[in-house]
């Protein structure tokens, strides 16, 4: 029997799902990432990588199929031609252009304003392609093959084709879906010199290759496996849950917030971090927040979070506001590279801190969607759940109120779901190379 696996590389660990051709899941396996330096990252990933594939049986490892992976969105390396890192990689939450000890930072902002269109998703303090030009300042370019994501340097390890990306973690970089090309503006003077370094950008699923006789040999990989194109971890989240008709959408509550809604208009106002990516015939809109889980993590135990969440009643609003952030720095709804956290005042009790903390955070996602359908995106009529936050029901009671259409939780929650599908319904016809 024929199985596909997905891999999912988040913000606080990676997830690999195995599932026939029957889309039914025949094994998971969950690696919770340590804390690291973000100089050690890389090897991280690449550790988690190996480790992942190798904990899947033996049974299914030897009739994979395809495989695909997924990585968090505008997390970028730049690598020599071996696939080493030339500097530490910039995280999907960098905002670059806010930086304090970047002197040039408002030249690069300045740079962008210049070269792209008004309202691009590259105009983020976060995005792909901020993050190039910096990097180009900062390592000799002479050593330098290619600028990739996450995703992309994960399955380099796999298959050794380095410089070969999907266009869903290309869209923040510049590329277009709608012409499957950069655009003409790619040519302006400040960005020529870098195109060398820019990957192919074929759909997500595309195969790109096998794997190595090395790899194939070490992990037990079958030498035909389709190794595939990967996607970013929300739009993998968004494949899982089995939304696919304009005005159904996802929220993803893990360590940030992100919400995606299919939508039959394209959307991409950088002014407020909202960009649109290709999906079939129609576009998810969205955008993520620096808000969610990682900011109730600073405060809660998970046993806190569980145990005071029941003592909160969902159905009467918190007299606390707050805007939930880790550090300075939002991108979706609202796009400010300097906004500060509010978390005070800060109540005695706990349990009314945390009600405070998830209204907040409820009220900053119907922000998001109120704000989707003002710009012209096809109304939400009803919106999934994925991510860790999805357990939490009177987190969802409170979202329900803000938000005033059905919330279901889907079948296959996990982003790493989403993935295998990807891999299982390939949509090249013939390989790469």
């Amino acid at each position: 029997m024929p199985y596909f696996l997905g891999l999912d590389f988040g913000t606080s660990g990676a997830r690999a799902i195995a599932i026939d051709s029957d889309h039914q899941i025949c094994c998971e396996i969950a690696i919770p990432f340590p804390v690291v330096p973000v100089e050690q990252q890389p090897t991280l990933w690449k550790r988690t990588l190996f480790s992942l594939i190798s904990q899947v049986p033996a049974s299914i490892r030897s009739h994979l199929n395809a495989l695909a992976i997924d990585g968090t969105s505008s997390t970028v390396l730049i690598c020599d031609r071996q696939g080493q890192p030339l500097h530490p990689p910039l995280m999907y939450n960098d905002a670059i252009g806010a930086t304090p000890q970047l002197n040039q930072l408002g030249t690069i902002a300045q740079q962008i304003l210049q070269i792209a269109p008004t309202g691009h998703c590259v105009h983020s303090s976060s995005s792909s392609l901020a993050k190039l030009l910096w990097l180009s300042q900062q390592v000799d370019l002479s050593l330098a093959q290619a600028f990739v994501h996450q995703a992309d340097w994960l399955g380099f390890w796999l298959h050794g084709h380095l410089g070969v990306s999907d266009y869903h973690n290309s869209l923040k970089l510049g590329y277009d879906p709608a012409l499957q090309d950069y655009p003409v503006w790619f040519d302006h003077p400040t960005l020529n010199p870098l195109q060398r370094l820019l990957p192919q950008v074929v759909a997500p699923g595309t195969r790109i290759g096998h794997p190595t006789p090395d790899i194939s040999a070490a992990l037990g990989l079958p030498p035909t496996c389709a190794l595939c194109a990967g996607t970013t971890d929300s739009i993998a989240a968004f494949l899982a849950s089995g939304a696919s008709r304009p005005g159904e959408a996802v929220t993803s509550l893990g360590s940030t917030l992100v919400i995606k809604l299919l939508s039959q208009q394209r959307i991409d106002q950088a002014e407020y971090g909202i960009y649109s990516h290709r999906l079939g015939n129609h576009w998810l809109v969205g955008g993520a927040s620096n808000t969610g889980g990682a900011v109730l993590a600073e405060y809660f135990s998970p046993a806190e979070l569980q145990a005071f969440s029941a003592l909160i009643n969902p159905h009467q609003p918190s007299p606390w506001h707050y805007y939930p952030l880790l550090k300075p720095g939002e991108r979706f709804p609202i796009n400010d590279p300097h906004l500060m956290p509010c978390l005070t005042p800060r109540p005695d009790d706990p349990v009314a801190f945390l009600h405070g903390l998830l209204e907040s955070i409820a009220g900053i996602e119907a922000l998001g969607y109120a704000r989707l359908v003002e710009l012209g995106a096809t109304p939400p009529s009803q919106i999934y759940t994925a991510g860790g936050g999805a357990q939490n029901q009177t987190w969802e009671i409170i979202r329900h109120r803000h938000l005033g259409v059905p919330l279901l939780r889907p079948q296959f929650p996990q982003a790493a779901y989403g993935t295998a599908l990807l891999a299982l319904q390939q949509t090249a016809i013939s390989e790469l190379v």
